[in-house]
């Protein structure tokens, strides 16, 4: 009598593949190709089994197996999610992670979703406690090769940048790449020149960067030249004939195009700026990082000494760059703005409506909290704001202020929610935003007018 056939389930395959460099991928069967072919062999091997090929590929080329940050990889770890593979198949370990950590991350995800690993060129299973055994050991191995593969290739490019050759990055300005060497780019070296003998002449960045503009030059991707871009270039020994690897610089293969003298010239010109010096320029900014000018830029504080005394201002970043014309408050004196902000924020603590609003935030965390207690958090604090050192004026206007925001015909203050519940539990705490002779002195105020 035939026996009827026997029912297999049906086993989703999907091929992984991966190769660390670009090289060769452009070839019309390049490696990753041969990994695949290996592997959907295999899988047709195992049709038997019910083993089918999915139809989606998972190539990772040129890069590493040293993370889980891979475009394919991601993509797989995804599907295996949705329940859309049971089997991930590989031509070896290290295709999938040379990583030993990395993989037993992996390997978590394939057993919550019941999904089989298959190395097509090393036979093991991850089922009992000796094929996880093999696995740890060959991926102890693989990574180690990848460790040791990076300290040669370290080694390699220190070693070959101390002979001073190019080993590849961002062509700077003034050059390009011709058989792994640097070499002299006429047009662009001219513009090389204009900088370091603008510079060394004015000595002044804002203004090279608005003659440059002025001018109509430009960087090599089309975009204006700002400080950022001076600084960068004046700053790179390569101009001088030199290779330099981890801040240590060698006398390079390549042409300079500008000499020492002109080089000492620019950096003597280059002396610290007086806030770099200043102390306790920490506190001095109260609006460090919450003020934005009207075109949205950020507006970071800086400062400018005559004689003996110190200015703070605020100055828009797009100034910095561009110079003054790129904005229409470009800067603004330290103290008239924050004294501004300040006298805002003291008149917005003690409207009643802000009270309310405040009381009503806090009471979604605490139900006990009651509108007496937030005001009493408020009120000390308009009377007093004078005697408060200025870290602690600082700390309390980060703490209430998100953004203050500069216009033509006003500034505009937006308060921080979590801020204004973090000072009323704080007061609540009965620790109050004020040094201890700050509270003495409300004491010392209280009495004389009990008297």
């Amino acid at each position: 009598m035939k026996q009827p056939a026997r029912l297999t389930a049906k086993v989703r395959c999907a091929v992984y593949t991966r190769k660390s460099t670009e090289e060769g991928l452009d070839m019309e069967f390049n490696s990753l190709d041969a990994q695949r072919e290996a592997c959907e062999a295999y899988i047709a091997s195992q049709k038997a089994e019910g083993w089918v090929l999915v139809p989606d590929h998972y190539d990772d080329g040129g890069v590493s197996g040293g993370t889980l940050e891979r475009p394919a990889l991601k993509r797989l770890i995804a599907d295996i999610e949705f329940g859309k593979v049971d089997v991930v198949v590989v031509y070896k370990i290290d295709r999938l992670s040379r990583s030993l950590m990395d993989f037993a991350k992996l390997v978590e995800v394939f057993d919550r979703r019941n999904v089989t690993f298959v190395s097509i060129t090393q036979s093991f299973n991850t089922t009992t406690s000796m094929g996880r055994l093999t696995l740890n050991i060959l991926l102890s191995f693989a990574q180690f090769e990848r460790e040791v593969i990076g300290e040669r290739i370290r080694d390699k490019v220190a070693a070959s940048r101390a002979r001073g050759m190019w080993m590849g990055g961002s062509v700077p300005l003034g050059y390009r790449v011709e058989n792994r060497k640097l070499l002299i780019r006429e047009d662009e070296a001219a513009i090389v020149r204009l900088v370091f003998q603008r510079f060394a002449k004015v000595r002044s960045a804002t203004i090279v960067a608005r003659q440059l503009r002025e001018e109509g030059v430009k960087t090599r991707r089309g975009n204006p030249v700002d400080k950022g871009v001076l600084y960068k270039l004046i700053n790179n020994r390569v101009y001088l004939g030199e290779a330099v690897h981890k801040g240590k610089s060698y006398p390079g293969e390549h042409q300079a195009i500008i000499d020492q003298k002109l080089w000492d010239d620019v950096h003597a010109g280059l002396g610290k700026s007086p806030r770099a010096t200043y102390p306790g320029r920490e506190h001095a900014a109260l609006l460090r990082g919450i003020i934005f000018g009207p075109n949205g830029r950020a507006m970071s504080p800086h400062f400018t000494k005559k004689g003996d005394r110190l200015y703070c201002y605020y100055v828009n970043q797009d100034v910095l760059k561009h110079g003054a014309d790129s904005c229409a408050i470009g800067r603004v004196a330290a103290a008239e703005i924050e004294t501004a902000v300040i006298d805002q924020l003291r008149g917005l603590l003690r409207t009643p409506e802000l009270l309310v609003r405040t009381w009503k935030v806090a009471r979604q965390e605490d139900d006990t909290m009651r509108e007496d207690e937030v005001r009493t958090a408020f009120l000390p604090l308009d009377p007093l704001w004078d005697e408060l050192f200025p870290a602690e004026q600082m700390r309390l206007v980060q703490l209430l202020v998100q953004r203050v925001d500069i216009a033509v015909d006003g500034v505009a203050i937006q308060l921080r929610t979590e801020g204004l519940r973090s000072l009323v539990a704080e007061m609540r705490a009965k620790e109050p935003p004020m040094p201890d002779h700050a509270s003495r002195t409300v004491a010392r105020r209280m009495q004389r007018a009990a008297t």
